[in-house]
């Protein structure tokens, strides 16, 4: 007579339920303070120290311990990556009054950007639409290289070693290592202009001065977002024509 062998089938209990449940929670629970924390440890230990090595004025300075405002402003910004369109630049800047936007035709569609010292080879920048992850954004109602005021051109970054010069959604990961003095081309119509970086700074997505123009010269103005890889703050890099035409 052969031997029947029954296997009692096993059932978890309500403990072994509860022990899973809380290591799926408390992993939940890390890697949600890991992804809020990131951008606050990535600034003190690498960016802080390169952006004061080159003198960038910033209201993150390298010394600022976590504070519960600063936990607050981490926590904000985590739940608006989840909830907020950031390949509408009207969403960078909150305080930005789209009523107030020239509506008058530019008189180019397109131009290219082209920074040296980064590696950029002829971006293409739209005057046209603010379709910001296929091109840079040159924003509509300030002023188009070379005319007198301030050009502000948009663009993503992400984090450094993701940087790839043709995909625009990653084309300013290293604007952060950019210092004064470095040089930013436009070309127009096969005519290249040269500016040169004088003024690098970090502002709060609510600061917009960054639009006011400056009629006083022929100014080029680049915002991305910084720390690179998250929207917490926003870079801001100022240069001016190196020739006046």
């Amino acid at each position: 007579m052969s031997k029947i062998y029954y296997k009692k089938k096993s059932h978890l209990s309500l403990r072994s339920y509860i022990r899973y449940l809380s290591i799926i929670l408390c992993l939940g629970g890390l890697s949600i303070f890991t992804y809020v924390i990131l951008p606050f440890i990535s600034w003190q230990i690498y960016f802080a120290p390169e952006f004061n090595y080159q003198g960038i004025k910033s209201p993150i300075p390298r010394e600022t311990i976590i504070t519960s405002h600063i936990g607050v402003d981490l926590l904000n910004q985590t739940k608006n990556n989840f909830t907020t369109n950031y390949s509408d630049i009207h969403n960078w800047f909150p305080g930005i009054n789209i009523k107030n936007e020239n509506k008058k035709l530019p008189s180019i569609n397109s131009y290219s950007l082209s920074i040296p010292k980064l590696e950029i080879k002829n971006a293409y920048v739209s005057t046209m639409d603010n379709d910001i992850d296929s091109h840079l954004i040159n924003y509509n109602g300030t002023a188009i290289p070379p005319n007198k005021g301030t050009a502000v051109i948009f663009g993503h970054s992400t984090l450094p070693q993701l940087f790839n010069m043709r995909d625009y959604k990653t084309i300013f990961a290293k604007l952060y290592t950019i210092k004064n003095g470095d040089i930013i081309e436009t070309n127009i119509n096969g005519v290249v202009y040269t500016y040169s970086v004088y003024s690098i700074t970090v502002t709060d997505p609510l600061d917009t001065s960054v639009f006011l123009q400056q009629y006083d010269g022929k100014y080029l103005t680049i915002v991305t977002c910084t720390p690179p890889g998250t929207t917490w703050k926003r870079l801001i890099v100022k240069s001016r024509i190196n020739k006046s035409l």
